[in-house]
């Protein structure tokens, strides 16, 4: 499907070149931009009676305090290593605030809160299961790419009703090194038992994206898409 690309300071957008009928929300990793995941779309070949707005937006450059506070592009700052480090609570609710606003500037543009899915690779997923299960209006979707589940002691108390049983694909790789395998399993089965719908993909790969997994995000966005 042909596609036109807008760039601004905040975000690079796709559009299809027939009115879209959804929106994809798609958020990158630590250190990377808008840009990162741009060239994935057109290898999803989703169908021509489905035409999608991508949205990718820009993290605010912040001092990220496992790089030696290098300024750079992140949602949050990352202040340790391993599971129980200290959580950036501030930073994490800040980048939650940018992505519920994108999903306002989607239904503005009459695009229905369950025809948006919010996706994220790493950071970014991390930030997409933030939002997607506290957002108060129900969502066609949450994709999570080899990340985690952030502020874990909150989410029962915060998770909106409307997103209880929203559908949420997770995909890791088995020998991810930054975000190694036991966090994505154990963020699947915390969502799992306050009765969250995983669907769980593994794949043999570090912290990247593979083809076979493309054609898994292809398959899942037309599901929940259509």
């Amino acid at each position: 499907m042909p596609y036109s690309t807008q760039e601004s300071a905040d975000a690079v957008v796709l559009s299809p070149d027939r009115a879209p009928v959804a929106a994809v929300i798609w958020l990158h990793g630590l250190g990377a931009d808008g840009f990162d995941f741009v060239p994935i779309v057109n290898e999803l070949r989703l169908p021509a009676s489905l035409p999608v707005r991508f949205i990718f937006p820009h993290a605010t450059p912040r001092p990220v305090t496992i790089n030696n506070g290098f300024v750079m592009r992140a949602w949050y700052d990352i202040k340790g290593f391993g599971p129980d480090r200290a959580e950036d609570d501030v930073g994490i609710r800040e980048s939650e605030g940018v992505v519920k606003q994108l999903i306002e500037q989607q239904i503005a543009q009459d695009i229905a809160a369950d025809k948006i899915v919010i996706a994220g690779f790493s950071q970014g997923g991390a930030i997409a299961l933030q939002t997607g299960v506290r957002y108060p209006q129900r969502l066609a979707g949450i994709m999570a790419l080899s990340t985690y589940l952030p502020l874990r002691a909150s989410v029962a108390q915060e998770a909106s009703a409307a997103n209880r049983d929203v559908p949420i694909l997770m995909c890791h790789g088995t020998h991810d090194p930054i975000v190694i395998p036991q966090m994505g399993e154990t963020s699947r089965d915390t969502l799992q038992a306050q009765g969250y719908r995983i669907e769980w993909r593994s794949y043999t790969m570090e912290h990247s994206v593979c083809q076979q997994e493309i054609g898994d995000i292809s398959q899942w966005l037309q599901t929940r898409l259509a």
